[in-house]
């Protein structure tokens, strides 16, 4: 059995500040960062919480991500705006796009962010819900090092390559909260099983020739399971083409793991779309959403993409959070060899 402990998502933020800031983090780039982490904690996606941690802190420490990187911002077009990572953390160069972002979406209907030479965002759809909560329509891309063989091969060319989309709701929540990857499960859950030393099930994962297998670690070394065959290698080649080729970054067929320590900085991306659902629909939007969302949660059993965030971040909020023993003595350690 796996022991845990509860913290609170207060606790959570701290300790993951503390331990960014220890690896040789700056103040600046470890707290977007930890924030994101609780409330990834909170929305219950413990794969993409405090286990990565440490592995951001590897990260810094061995030259894969540059902890005191100052992302710069420029406009070329008006509705366009451009972040360069610097090849530092994603959630920082995301802050400063999103600072620009959010006005000129207000103001023209619409705009676009394009982050390039980045790192792994975590969760897209912490992001994209930010959008939400501002009032706006966002779509969030983000490309990932090459795991997904194409259609008929075995060798990867793209990678699980996330997508979301979040629509605001009359609450200050998103009404409507979609967060997917193009492969059947995200790559980081694989990671976790092989960790914990589990099986995964048929369907997640292929091997070398690309078959089936039940092996973390064989899937690992071969390919991730595109969700719903060729129509999610589809769905990878979308968020490539928006996340990488539109940005400028690195292709996932070229770019460094975002595991392990080899391969220098991945220089991935991501690009974000903000739209004033009031200006598209002429003020329809909201009564639309509401009838969409009412027509699904009156349904028994029926599920909405991010109701089950929600009732999630709201019991954290009140409860705390368990988190795995071992992972938070990894961390302390970090800190204390600070």
């Amino acid at each position: 059995m796996t022991e845990t402990r509860t913290l609170s998502l207060a606790e959570i933020e701290e300790l993951s500040f503390n331990a960014l800031v220890a690896a040789g983090t700056s103040e600046e780039n470890a707290r977007p960062l930890a924030v994101a982490t609780a409330a990834t904690e909170a929305d219950g996606v413990a794969s993409h919480g405090l286990a990565y941690i440490p592995i951001y802190c590897e990260h810094v420490q061995c030259g894969k991500v540059d902890g005191q990187a100052k992302p710069a911002l420029e406009t070329p077009r008006p509705g366009l705006v451009r972040v360069d990572a610097k090849t530092g953390f994603a959630h920082s160069a995301i802050d400063l796009g999103f600072e620009a972002l959010i006005p000129a979406a207000r103001e023209q209907g619409i705009a676009a962010l394009a982050i390039t030479n980045s790192y792994n965002c975590g969760v897209l759809g912490y992001h994209t819900y930010r959008l939400a909560q501002a009032g706006l329509v966002g779509l969030g891309f983000t490309n990932a090092p090459a795991s997904i063989a194409p259609s008929g091969g075995s060798k990867p060319v793209v990678g699980t390559n996330p997508f979301s989309i979040a629509a605001p709701g009359t609450d200050g929540q998103p009404a409507l909260l979609i967060d997917q990857s193009a492969s059947t499960i995200a790559k980081s859950e694989v990671m976790k099983h092989a960790r914990e030393g589990k099986a995964i099930p048929v369907g997640w994962a292929l091997d070398a020739d690309g078959n089936p297998t039940t092996d973390p670690n064989v899937g690992l070394k071969g390919s991730m399971a595109p969700s719903g065959g060729y129509k999610g290698v589809g769905v990878a080649l979308l968020t490539e083409v928006m996340a990488a080729a539109l940005t400028g970054s690195t292709l996932g067929l070229n770019a460094s793991p975002f595991s392990g320590t080899a391969g220098g900085p991945p220089k991935t991306g991501q690009f974000f779309i903000a739209i004033d659902p009031a200006a598209s629909s002429g003020g329809a939007f909201s009564n639309a959403m509401a009838t969409l969302v009412e027509s699904i949660r009156a349904q028994d059993g029926a599920h909405l993409p991010g109701d089950g965030r929600r009732r999630s971040r709201l019991a954290s909020s009140k409860a705390g959070v368990a988190v795995n023993s071992a992972t938070l003595s990894k961390i302390e350690g970090i800190i204390g060899s600070d």
